[in-house]
């Protein structure tokens, strides 16, 4: 099968073709240092056989914080405990990505100790006001993700991704359900993705044009005047002359509805892959690989999808939280599909500080992996 044949991924080799899509996993500690609990299950997708595994979002500042429990990286003391997990993945056969984020609007006051920021100035819902970032903030922004994926690689890991969606920092830049601004950052689709192509070229600059560089992105922000697949494939063609590795494909924000990044209940097998025909459109007009993420929930849908060119990775995220060995056991011929429900339970433990697994198998009495020790 196509699916567990190895692949290129710039100048990294995969062992095969199964992605594990970045998710907050809430099990740093409060100064953002890596905690055992991550390593120890970032190592269960290593020895599923998972071919890539992304860690979570990773906050390249202080003021990029969203979350008290998610990993930071943006001083030398960060470094030794993501030393130790990029080391340990490795040795259990996987490859490992940092994912490297900047909260943006959403960015937790009480953390960060300033006001979020973002494109435009404006009140969030929950009353704390943003400001609108100045020509200084994106400058510092910029060489903040430089130094983090400088970092990342001195920690000894695979690549970097850089985030760009779900209505984070560089995400807003792009929609202009966000970006209304009326400087060289807003407007036309080559302003707005100005930011992030600056962030890309002083990262390749500070990292290394050998280094993997992947960006996650929306597709659709399902906001009134988001982004349109057509404007994001224009940036995916500037990524590209920029040297980005590989693009992955999401949707959505915190603010979508029943659209949002983790879209609950059962997934029929034909509605696998929310943007699946977002990606016919990328595969012909863009040549660098794409990932697809998006309810991936069987090995025959998945194994089409790469035989039909649609793309040349897949992306799971929740169906690795509720089996961490799902791709070894597929490939051991049980390709029955994932026991994931989508019922999103695996955040409740998250949400309460005790980390990510599914909750749903515990509850019903089976063994869940992914439970924290």
């Amino acid at each position: 099968m196509k699916a567990f044949e190895p692949a290129a991924m710039g100048l990294l080799t995969l062992a095969n073709r199964f992605v594990r899509s970045a998710t907050y996993e809430g099990l740093a500690n409060a100064q953002g240092l890596c905690s055992p609990g991550l390593t120890k299950l970032l190592v269960q997708l290593a020895t599923g056989k998972v071919g890539l595994i992304i860690a979570g979002q990773t906050a390249v500042s202080q003021e990029g914080r969203a979350d008290a429990r998610g990993l930071c990286l943006w001083k030398e003391n960060h470094l030794p405990a993501l030393m130790d997990m990029a080391g340990r993945v490795q040795a259990a056969g996987g490859k490992i990505m940092l994912q490297l984020g900047h909260a943006g609007i959403v960015a937790e006051p009480s953390l960060t100790g300033k006001a979020a920021f973002g494109p435009m100035a404006g009140r969030r819902t929950d009353g704390h006001i943003c400001r609108s970032m100045t020509r200084n903030d994106i400058r510092k922004t910029t060489v903040s993700f430089a130094r983090a994926a400088a970092l990342a690689r001195e920690a000894g890991f695979d690549g970097v991704q850089l985030h760009t969606a779900h209505g984070y920092l560089l995400s807003s830049f792009l929609s202009p359900h966000y970006n209304r601004r009326r400087d060289e950052y807003g407007g036309t689709v080559e302003n707005r993705a100005r930011f992030l192509l600056e962030v890309l070229l002083s990262v390749r600059e500070a990292a290394g044009n050998d280094f993997p560089v992947l960006v996650k992105i929306n597709v659709n922000d399902f906001l009134p005047q988001g982004v349109s697949v057509s404007d994001i494939v224009k940036t995916a063609a500037l990524l590209e002359k920029g040297g980005i590795t590989a693009i992955e494909l999401s949707g959505g924000t915190l603010r979508s509805g029943s659209l949002n990044p983790s879209r609950t209940g059962l997934i029929s097998r034909e509605n696998e892959g929310y943007y699946k025909e977002e990606a016919r459109y990328f595969k012909d007009k863009i040549n660098v690989p794409l990932i697809l993420s998006g309810g991936l929930r069987s090995l025959d849908v998945v194994e089409k999808l790469l035989q039909d060119g649609l793309c040349d990775f897949a992306a799971m995220s929740r169906p690795l939280i509720c089996e961490p060995d799902l791709i070894a056991r597929w490939k051991q011929g049980d390709t029955s599909a994932s026991m994931c429900k989508s019922d999103n339970q695996c955040f409740r433990p998250v949400r309460a500080g005790k980390g990510l697994y599914c909750l749903t198998r515990v509850q019903e009495g089976k063994k869940s992996m992914h439970r924290p020790a």
